[in-house]
């Protein structure tokens, strides 16, 4: 094909064309207008996403019984998943902002963060340095932007930035710590070794973002995937989101693990009829594991 030539793209199908090619691939429908009610609010290949797992790609086709029902239910039970984890990981993101702040004033002043000397890799440092810049070029009209420039000359305590960073930005700052930093954050608020906590932001920052863009959890494989312990080996597939929903667990605070394990209960019982366990990687004794 000439390079100049356009990219074809078929015609978009209307809410009832798109109906009926449901109903060619197998999948049930029982109120047609139900059906194209939904469709109107909830885009078709968002909602297909999840016949997935009721799909014999080969044949292209639905499994026998698979209904239109089970499509919204799915779409439903995922799309609370993710408000349910999505504030998990805000209510872990504050607390980190928090720890590492208090941490890295007290031991290094509270302009400290902007000496590479601080950290462990100059290169990481130099682009979050430039990445708070450009953050406070861009923001000049906000409030505390403007406050810390007519009165503190522009000066910016770490307490104060650390709070206008992004989840993924927290986690590579994390990251770059010193050893002796990250170890100390981990053992005095989580009892466990670094390694785990650097690893565990990592993941949840993605979950963070899929949960903050609509993406589908359910059926999803961890792209960046946890570091489990080592009793976990075997038990655990650490691919699957229910990895991601132990690790918030170990950061949780006790009453916030107990409110999210309860909530999370509650959110697998009302759907319970309409979801597959494996396709979150949930084992039988799930609640043991958190």
């Amino acid at each position: 094909m000439d390079a100049s030539e356009p990219i074809r793209i078929k015609q978009a199908k209307t809410y009832e064309q798109q109906l009926d090619i449901l109903r060619s691939r197998g999948i049930e429908v029982t109120d047609s207008q139900e059906a194209i009610a939904v469709l109107k609010r909830i885009n078709y290949y968002r909602l297909t996403a999840y016949g997935l797992t009721f799909k014999d790609e080969q044949k292209n086709q639905y499994l026998p019984g698979t209904t239109f029902e089970q499509l919204i239910e799915l779409y439903d039970f995922d799309k609370k998943l993710r408000q349910l984890l999505g504030g998990v990981i805000e209510s872990i993101e504050i607390a980190f902002r928090t720890h590492i702040a208090y941490y890295h004033v007290h031991k290094y002043g509270p302009i400290g963060y902007k000496e590479a000397k601080n950290f462990n890799v100059d290169e990481y440092h130099e682009k979050f340095i430039a990445s708070l810049d450009r953050f406070f070029d861009n923001s000049k009209t906000e409030l505390f932007v403007s406050h810390h420039q007519s009165k503190y000359q522009g000066v910016f305590p770490f307490w104060v930035t650390v709070e206008v960073l992004s989840f993924s930005t927290l986690s590579m700052l994390f990251k770059n710590l010193k050893y002796k930093d990250k170890l100390a954050i981990s053992k005095n608020y989580y009892k466990v070794h670094s390694k785990y906590v650097e690893s565990w932001l990592h993941t949840l920052s993605t979950i963070r973002n899929t949960c903050a863009h609509h993406g589908r959890l359910y059926g999803k494989k961890l792209t960046i995937r946890p570091k489990l312990f080592d009793d976990m080996q075997g038990k655990i597939q650490n691919d699957e989101v229910f990895a991601a929903i132990l690790t918030a667990c170990k950061l949780l605070s006790t009453k916030e693990r107990t409110v999210f394990i309860n909530s999370l209960s509650l959110l697998i019982e009302e759907y319970r009829d309409y979801i597959d366990m494996q396709q979150i990687g949930f084992p039988r004794d799930w609640k043991s594991w958190l």
